[in-house]
C-alpha cells in the first residue's frame, strides 16, 4: 500500500518531471505547447517558469521533427523528454524510433545510446472521436524499445522517473481517462522499476492479466465476482516491454485460469502474447481456454455512444470471466 499525499496522476506525472530536471541537468522536455501553455494537458506546467526555454522547448508542429531532434539529442548526450498531444500520433514519429533509436546501441556495438523519452495522452476517451487508437503493442513488437503504460499515480511518478533515467528508448503512454484519478503519491525521489508487474488484488480463481485504463475496469468486474465466491486476481503489467512473464505465469499457475483485457485490437495483440507466455512449455497452466478482450476489430467512431460500445469495458471482461469459469466447470466436471 503506497503512503504520500494524494495527488492525481497529471499532477504525480509533473512532480516527476520537477524532480528530474533538477537533479540532472542533462534532461529536458520537448514538444509541443510544453512551455508557457503547461502541456496539451498539463504535465509539463510551471516548468518554463522554473528552467527557462532552453530547457523547456516550444516546438512547431512537427513530430517527426521531435524525435528526430530527440535521436540526436540522446546520442549526444542529454536525456529529452518529448510530449505528444495524442499517443496514436507517435505513428509519425515511427521511422526515427524504430529505424534510429531502437537499433542504435545494438547496431554500434554499445557505442552509444539513445536514453529519451516520448509521452503523451493514449487510448480511449468520452471526447476523443478518431483520435483513441493506441499502438502500444506496435511498438512493444521492436526490440530496443520499452513500452509503459501506468495505472496510478504513484505509478506515473515512479515508472516515468525510471524512463527518464533508463538508457533506452521509452515510449511512456498516459490513460486519457486516469489523468484526474487520484491517489497516494510518494514524496521526493521515488522509482517503479519498469519490467516488473503488479499485483493488484489477489484471488484464487481467475486471473484477469491488464494494463493501464483497463485495470481499473477489472478491479470493478471483480467487486462483481466476490459476491458469487469467484475470487478475481488482478495483474496490472505496467509495461509491455519489457513482459514481466514471471509473475503472469506465477498467477495463472495459481488461478488456472486467464483473461486478458487491454485497450488496442485483440489480434496481433499484447494479448495473445500474454496467451501464449502460459501455453508454451515447461508446463501447461490453463485449466481452461484463455480469453481476450480488447477494442473491437474496427476503428473508432466520433460516437461517444459506439464508442464505448467497441472499447473495453467491464460488461465485456464480466463475459470474459464468464466464459473461463464456465469451461472450468464443465472441464472439473
Amino acid at each position: 500500500m503506497q503512503s504520500g499525499p494524494v495527488k492525481t496522476m497529471r499532477q504525480a506525472l509533473n512532480e516527476a518531471l520537477f524532480q528530474e530536471m533538477a537533479r540532472d541537468a542533462s534532461v529536458f522536455v520537448i514538444g509541443e505547447d510544453v512551455g508557457r501553455h503547461g502541456g496539451a494537458r498539463g504535465v509539463s506546467k510551471g516548468l518554463w517558469d522554473r528552467f527557462g526555454a532552453s530547457r523547456v522547448i516550444d516546438t512547431p508542429i512537427s513530430e517527426m521533427a521531435i524525435a528526430g531532434i530527440c535521436s540526436g539529442a540522446a546520442m549526444s548526450g542529454l536525456r529529452p523528454v518529448a510530449e505528444v498531444y495524442i499517443g496514436d500520433i507517435i505513428l509519425y514519429m515511427a521511422d526515427s524510433i524504430v529505424t534510429t533509436a531502437a537499433r542504435l546501441y545494438f547496431s554500434t556495438e554499445g557505442r552509444v545510446k539513445a536514453p529519451y523519452v516520448i509521452r503523451g495522452a493514449d487510448g480511449g476517451r468520452p471526447d476523443g472521436g478518431p483520435h483513441q487508437d493506441t499502438f502500444a503493442s506496435w511498438f512493444a513488437h521492436v526490440p530496443g524499445i520499452k513500452v509503459v503504460i501506468p495505472s496510478t499515480p504513484a505509478d506515473a511518478k515512479g515508472l516515468l522517473t525510471s524512463a527518464i533515467r533508463d538508457d533506452n528508448p521509452v515510449i511512456f503512454l498516459e490513460p486519457h481517462r486516469l489523468y484526474d484519478d487520484v491517489g497516494p503519491v510518494p514524496e521526493g525521489e521515488y522509482t517503479v522499476p519498469i519490467g516488473r508487474a503488479d499485483v493488484r488484488a489477489p484471488g484464487s480463481d481467475v486471473t484477469v492479466v491488464t494494463v493501464g485504463q483497463c485495470v481499473k475496469l477489472a478491479l470493478e468486474a471483480r467487486e462483481h465476482w466476490a459476491p458469487r465466491g469467484v475470487s478475481v486476481e488482478v495483474v496490472d503489467l505496467r509495461s509491455l516491454r519489457p513482459l514481466d512473464v514471471t509473475t503472469i505465469r506465477e498467477s495463472v499457475a495459481k488461478t488456472g485460469r486467464l483473461v486478458v483485457a487491454h485497450e488496442g485490437w485483440a489480434s496481433y495483440g499484447i494479448g495473445a502474447e500474454i496467451v501464449a507466455s502460459v501455453c508454451e512449455p515447461p508446463h501447461v497452466l490453463l485449466r481452461a481456454p484463455a480469453v481476450r478482450v480488447g477494442t473491437l476489430e474496427t476503428h473508432i467512431p466520433a460516437s461517444h455512444v459506439l464508442a464505448s460500445a467497441i472499447l473495453p469495458s467491464v460488461e465485456r471482461i464480466d463475459v470474459a470471466i464468464s466464459q473461463v469459469m464456465a469451461c472450468a466447470s464443465s472441464v472439473t466436471a
